[in-house]
This record gives C-alpha cells, structure tokens and sequence, in this order.
C-alpha cells in the first residue's frame, strides 16, 4: 500500500512495534511532551480520545493521567506524510511532564548547559 496517496490508516510501526507520537496544546500550540504507541495505545487513543501510550522502559500500556489526573483529552490525531509519526492536539488537565512542568520541554539548551524557560506563558 502507498502510505502517502491513501485515504486509510496504516501506520508505519518500527522494528520494535511503536510509532513516535508528539502532544500539542490545543489552545497555545505548544509541544508538550513525546513518547511512543504501540498498535494498542494508538487504538484505545482514536477509541476513547484520551492519550495512551506505550512505556518502553516499563514496557507496558498506559494512560496518560491515570495516576495524576493529568489527562491528555485529544482533540484531534494527525499522521504524518509516511504514517510513521502521530500529532496528538490535545487539551491537558494539569501538567503535562511528570516533573510537574506544564510541557515536558521546559529547559533550553544553552552551549553545553541547560536553563529553564517559562512553560507558563
């Protein structure tokens, strides 16, 4: 099938059976985090519209917020040109890193240091 001329869904999964999924704000469009689906995740996504993941460092499935509470309601699921990355814009219910910053990217780099950036405006 020619992922880039069809009007199907046929994600382009890696060796390992994951896609690369980025979350953006709805209202302010900022990136808020990155992580990776599986087959599973991707499905409960479009499913419920609630952001699932897959962990690879704990490899299993979960959902975004359920622990914390904050969830990733999905507002709308892009996939780009060659099905092998999905854009999730979505609307967070509190942070979005696990650190308790509002987007996962909150430091810049500075030369060979780090600095922190206001994720807040």
């Amino acid at each position: 099938m020619d992922r880039e001329n069809t009007d199907s869904l046929d994600p382009k999964f890696d060796a390992n059976g994951l896609i690369t999924a980025v979350v953006t704000d709805a209202a302010r469009g900022d990136v808020l985090m990155l992580a990776h689906m599986n087959r599973e995740a991707l499905d409960r996504t479009i499913e419920t519209r609630v952001a699932h993941f897959w962990s690879r460092s704990r490899q299993e499935l979960w959902k975004k917020g359920e622990t914390s509470g904050n969830t990733l309601s999905v507002r709308d699921i892009r996939i780009d040109c060659d099905q092998d990355a999905v854009w999730l814009i979505a609307e967070p219910a509190g942070p979005a890193c696990h650190t308790g910053e509002r987007s996962c990217f909150y430091r810049r780099v500075s030369g060979r240091a780090l600095e922190s950036i206001d994720t807040e405006r």
